[in-house]
């Protein structure tokens, strides 16, 4: 198979959108998996990384529920009647949850994940 103009831009539109190599050959036709691997790293494309779903966010807790597996993240001014703390599960060995200490501990995020 020649690659032409249109077979390339259905491989780039195929490739940004996640769809495996397998699935791009089906398509175009007459190509092999392998084609479409060596094609895409000759073009420079690369997969497009997935973004891990977002944890779900802890309900916030006031300090007499707060225990020493809790985040003590605060959250609002103390002495404010709606002053609470994050609540979420602490990283071994700091006060905060994972967002919280990479927050906290600017520059030391992989330390503290």
């Amino acid at each position: 198979m020649e690659w032409t103009d249109e077979a390339v831009e259905t491989l780039i539109t195929m490739w940004a959108e996640g769809a495996s190599a397998r699935d791009i050959a089906d398509r175009l036709g007459g190509v092999s998996r392998n084609a479409v691997i060596g094609k895409a790293h000759r073009l420079g494309l690369s997969k497009p990384v997935k973004k891990p779903e977002p944890e779900p966010t802890p309900e916030p807790v006031s300090v007499d529920r707060l225990t020493e597996r809790m985040c003590r993240w605060p959250i609002g001014h103390p002495g404010e009647p709606d002053f609470t703390f994050c609540g979420g599960p602490r990283v071994a060995g700091r006060p905060y949850c994972r967002e919280h200490c990479r927050l906290a501990y600017r520059g030391k995020a992989d330390e503290a994940a």
